[in-house]
């Protein structure tokens, strides 16, 4: 890792460096908190979490042949050289901040309160039709997962697309100070944690935090058809570029057809000329997603070809929309998170599906104290769709499944409150043919019901 000696990364984390005086001016190969993945060369950095505290594992990965370790504890008869540091977490983002602002590449900062990693997905395909390009993996994007990205960053590569995920004030600031974003995307501003943001206009406040270390040469891409975003106007004399389905942004689609499951089409209008393009995974707002890739793209200079390679290579995460076609069921897995936006989103989609349509539904978490309504009101526009059956696990989901009930009393309703007694009856409540939609909030651990299903 380029620069990243012991030595140095003692001196930008303020840490105590304490080892042989030899092995200070080495570099370390890679950083890690897994100690399984601690390696000749590598720095280990000891993370104290609820169930484990990381420091345990030191004696083991000295073992391994790491260079060394960031410790929040004096070592005695350390079997390696440590750095003492007071918050081994501040230590990693002091150290990330460091290592990228030496890399010189450009970085693309990514966040909204849906779509961060569909968007982000999509930007990466864009990207890597022109360059070398590291995007976030999974969910690596909070104050721990963001430096963990960083350092996964070699000099091979030409371009960071990096997603940010918050839950409250402060933290967006501390994101961007570590990636100092050349271009911002903010996808949307919708009704997410809640619980600690209050109301949409404070998740707007928080996600802007993103601008606080916009480079000043910097450029700002946003959905223009967000009611919030919209509002934005110069940031330290950075006009936003405005992406949506209506005409009056800078970037925008028509000619919007769904092609069941197989995908969504349009046609793609930018100052630079216009294009249709077949996005291979279906929803509309999988077209905002190809708009913003398209911003970012022209910004970067790429061609409109390169683009449209870009969003038609673009392929599907688990847990992400994806769809897995069995031998008796159609399976989208959509599990990996929900709020009202995006479990709205993905219930449309559903229409599209063969054979009898069927939602999962589970809890969506964080929002706040009209968490029992917004789950009513998700009710209300599901009992108004063309849906067969809807499925609701968890307290909350109560109150989805009788929103449905006060729309429409004819579909097939079921609530439970558990997912392991769903788990017991899931085999007769979905038929063969059936397209299935799992989706809720992380917590609720729909993976299980992804993984019954596949093997039913």
């Amino acid at each position: 890792m380029k620069n990243m000696t012991l030595g140095h990364i003692a001196e930008i984390c303020g840490g105590t460096y304490v080892g042989k005086e030899a092995d200070r001016e080495k570099e370390v190969t890679a950083v890690t908190t897994d100690s399984r993945k601690a390696e000749p060369g590598s720095l280990f950095a000891a993370i104290k979490g609820e169930r484990v505290d990381g420091h345990s594992f030191i004696p083991s990965v000295f073992e391994k042949g790491a260079l060394g370790v960031l410790s929040e504890h004096e070592l005695q008869d350390a079997a390696g050289n440590y750095i003492l540091v007071s918050s081994t977490l501040d230590a990693l983002k002091a150290i990330a901040e460091d290592y990228l602002e030496q890399l010189e590449i450009p970085v693309v900062g990514i966040t909204g309160s849906v779509g961060k990693t569909s968007t982000k997905e999509m930007v990466a395909a864009v990207l890597s039709q022109k360059y070398r390009t590291l995007k976030t993996a999974g969910n690596f994007n909070n104050e721990l997962g963001l430096p963990l990205t960083v350092f996964r960053l070699t000099q091979e590569h030409e371009i960071a697309v990096l997603e940010m995920g918050i839950s409250n004030f402060g933290e967006m600031h501390r994101l961007a100070k570590i990636a100092k974003p050349d271009t911002c995307v903010i996808t949307n501003i919708g009704q997410c944690h809640l619980e600690f943001l209050g109301d949409r206009d404070g998740v707007l406040r928080a996600k802007t935090e993103i601008f606080d270390f916009l480079r000043p040469d910097g450029h700002i891409i946003l959905n223009g058809d967000d009611d919030k975003l919209e509002t934005v106007q110069d940031v330290k004399g950075i006009r936003p570029v405005f992406f949506g389905i209506g005409k009056d942004n800078d970037v925008y689609a028509d000619r919007i057809e769904k092609r069941g499951l197989d995908g969504i089409s349009c046609r793609i209008h930018t100052k630079q000329g216009s294009f249709t393009t077949l996005i291979p995974i279906p929803g509309v707002h999988m077209v905002l997603n190809a708009l913003a890739g398209t911003a970012v793209g022209l910004h970067y200079g790429l061609t409109l070809d390169e683009i449209r390679a870009g969003i038609e290579s673009l392929q599907p995460v688990s847990g992400r929309f994806h769809i897995i076609h069995t031998e008796n069921y159609t399976i989208i897995d959509d599990c990996y998170n929900a709020n009202p936006v995006s479990m709205k989103a993905s219930l449309e989609v559903l229409q599209d599906g063969l054979g009898r349509k069927v939602a999962i539904l589970g809890d969506m978490a964080e929002l706040g104290a009209d968490e029992e309504q917004l789950h009513y009101g998700v009710g209300e526009f599901a009992g108004g769709l063309d849906l067969d059956c809807c499925i609701c696990v968890g307290p909350l989901c109560r109150h989805l499944a009788d929103g449905i009930q006060s729309v429409n009393g004819q579909m097939e309703v079921h609530c439970t409150e558990h997912l392991q007694d769903l788990l017991k009856q899931l085999d007769r409540l979905v038929k063969r043919g059936d397209t299935v939609l799992v989706k809720a909030s992380h917590c609720m651990h729909f993976e299980k019901i992804v993984g019954k299903l596949t093997d039913m």
